[in-house]
């Protein structure tokens, strides 16, 4: 069979081959020789954007580099602003690969990566995902990502999802109507993995379990899951595992960057430190020791076109104390910087802890389908679920009596069902939203 997806990628101009050979070279670096490689690409990839880019030089107020501690931390709002003025010398729209971030975190912008970077991107993700048996340009793919309504823009993104192999659902009906029809089509095409967004393949599962069924059942060349830009709760990972009966891995990453860390055979969150490099800081942007939470920070050592050098990505996370420079292992991603709530008292819990609170109360009997919690006011938060039946006022007592214990007393909770959750134009669910400033 013709390699369709090597083929495409070729066709847009990513050297693929090259980039292969590149990965390679990168791999086979020893183990102890790789903390002085990687300095060595810190140091290069600052030296090349100061000297060919006038945004970024303008940003770090110097044209030379001295430290990497001096390096400024690039943020989201630094990137407010025309693309073009932001590209290095040599390039322009026209030879750079151009996306836009989601804007899931209030601020969206373009970014652009160098073809040779982007190639080198696929080749890593395409590496990891072989881990699970899965081919690129022969595997077939269960998408659940979101797509565009509009007729011509949807109908490219299909011709697109053909020519790499893929079928993408309609997440945007989750209705039991929705997930039969899923179901259905598991039945009948040969799927060697599903990938996409967590909350849709949670749905899936929890529909599979209602209904007794096991797709792998009905499915039989289904290989492994792979979720990705929503949090994984260890309860939502078991119940895949449960009614998929494949591998379920955590993908986190993101799309201005590339891939940040990957689970690997072992069940370790290997963070990418082939064409990455992640630090983990603190509020005053200084490095913790390996252990601690703060800021996840991630440079791009091979984006010539576009510094992101340095770039809050907006996360929290904790690096594993037995990472080394060459195998770097993400011990716990903890939330979105605005995935924190601001209680009377000062106290600041991160808003996916009582997201998992709210889970384990009400997830066991299969009622309650989706949760998503705003803070409304200092003291107010709204809950909106989907459920087969209304929540009595024990149930609803029994919950703000744990959040009042959890968070402090004197809260208000005001609680909403309705037929479905907004998932915004992305078909993304966002289980926390914070509607205070901070």
């Amino acid at each position: 069979m013709p390699k369709i997806f090597d083929l495409s990628l070729k066709l847009n101009g990513f050297p693929i081959d090259a980039a292969r050979q590149r990965l390679n070279e990168i791999i086979d670096v020893p183990e102890n020789e790789y903390a002085a490689f990687v300095e060595a690409r810190k140091r290069d990839i600052v030296a090349y954007h100061l000297a060919n880019n006038p945004f970024y030089r303008a940003l770090h107020l110097t044209d030379q580099f001295d430290s990497w501690e001096a390096v400024p931390v690039m943020q989201k709002a630094d990137f407010q602003q025309p693309l073009a003025e932001r590209l290095s010398k040599g390039f322009t729209a026209a030879n750079v690969y151009v996306n836009k971030t989601s804007g899931s975190s209030g601020n969206p912008f373009v970014f652009a990566k160098d073809k040779f970077c982007h190639a080198l991107i696929w080749a890593n993700i395409m590496r990891r995902f072989a881990w699970y048996g899965i081919d690129f340009n022969h595997s077939c793919q269960a998408r659940f990502y979101g797509m565009p309504l509009d007729f011509r823009a949807n109908k490219m993104l299909r011709l697109k999802d053909f020519f790499a192999n893929r079928y993408r659902f309609n997440i945007f009906d989750l209705s039991d109507k929705g997930l039969s029809e899923i179901t259905s089509r598991f039945r009948k095409k040969k799927f060697d993995y599903i990938n996409g967004y967590t909350s849709s393949i949670v749905m899936l599962a929890k529909y599979l379990r209602t209904n007794n069924t096991i797709l792998k059942d009905i499915c039989p060349t289904l290989k492994v899951c792979i979720v990705t830009s929503e949090m994984l709760f260890d309860e939502d990972k078991k119940l895949l595992e449960m009614q998929f009966n494949v591998p379920v891995v955590n993908e986190y990453g993101a799309s201005e960057l590339d891939v940040i860390a990957f689970q690997d055979l072992n069940d370790d969150w290997l963070v990418n430190a082939e064409t990455l490099f992640v630090e983990i800081l603190d509020e005053n942007n200084m490095p913790v020791p390996n252990g601690q939470q703060g800021k996840i920070v991630v440079t791009s050592l091979y984006n010539f076109a576009h510094p992101m050098i340095r770039y809050d990505v907006g996360d929290y996370g904790v690096l594993d104390e037995k990472s080394t420079a060459k195998k770097p292992l993400l011990k716990k991603l903890v939330g979105r910087t605005n995935d924190f709530a601001v209680l009377p008292s000062g106290k600041k819990p991160a808003g996916m802890t009582f997201y998992s609170i709210t889970k384990k109360l009400f997830d066991g009997d299969g009622n309650v389908k989706e949760f998503v919690i705003k803070q409304t006011k200092l003291d107010t938060f709204e809950i909106d679920y989907t459920s087969e039946r209304p929540l009595n006022d024990n149930e609803i007592e029994k919950m703000k009596q744990v959040f009042s214990t959890f968070l402090e007393p004197g809260l208000t909770y005001v609680v909403n069902r309705r037929d479905k959750l907004d998932r915004g134009t992305t078909g993304k669910l966002k289980q926390f939203i914070s509607l205070i400033k901070q």
